[in-house]
């Protein structure tokens, strides 16, 4: 499972039995029932390894919003019993944005319905990352 954090809202990924492939699965609030959510998806999924998204600026020092991320990453391996690994992501939520480009007269429409969609794409990107830096 990959999740992309974000202070409103968690993207969550996932990859296929064999680690090849990561794919968008949904977007969870980010509220006191985040961690249920995301254990739900776990056991509904056979997941066997968290990948968390490490946010880095360009010097890989950690952006202001790890002070939130790496209380979940403890949370997550106490409250699901599953390793919790980071991943490097820099830019992944412009990236994701970017794949789901649509024409400019539909931009302000797109932005608006896709805002989740985005979200979840990061956390594949975050996902993919870390599946191809295992092969």
């Amino acid at each position: 499972m990959g999740i992309d954090y974000g202070a409103k809202r968690i993207g969550i990924a996932l990859s296929d039995e064999s680690g090849e492939f990561a794919f968008a699965h949904s977007v969870i609030e980010n509220n006191k029932s985040a961690i249920g959510a995301i254990k739900k998806i776990c056991e509904e999924n056979n997941v066997r390894e968290i990948i968390l998204g490490e946010s880095v600026d360009y010097r890989g020092q950690p952006n202001p919003i790890m002070e939130k991320i790496a209380p979940l990453k403890k949370l997550l391996e106490k409250e699901i019993d599953l390793p919790v690994e980071y991943q490097k992501e820099t830019l992944t939520t412009k990236e994701a944005e970017r794949l789901q480009a649509c024409p400019h007269r539909y931009a302000k429409r797109c932005r608006r319905e896709g805002n989740k969609k985005i979200d979840a794409s990061a956390a594949a990107l975050i996902l993919r990352s870390f599946l191809e830096q295992k092969k």
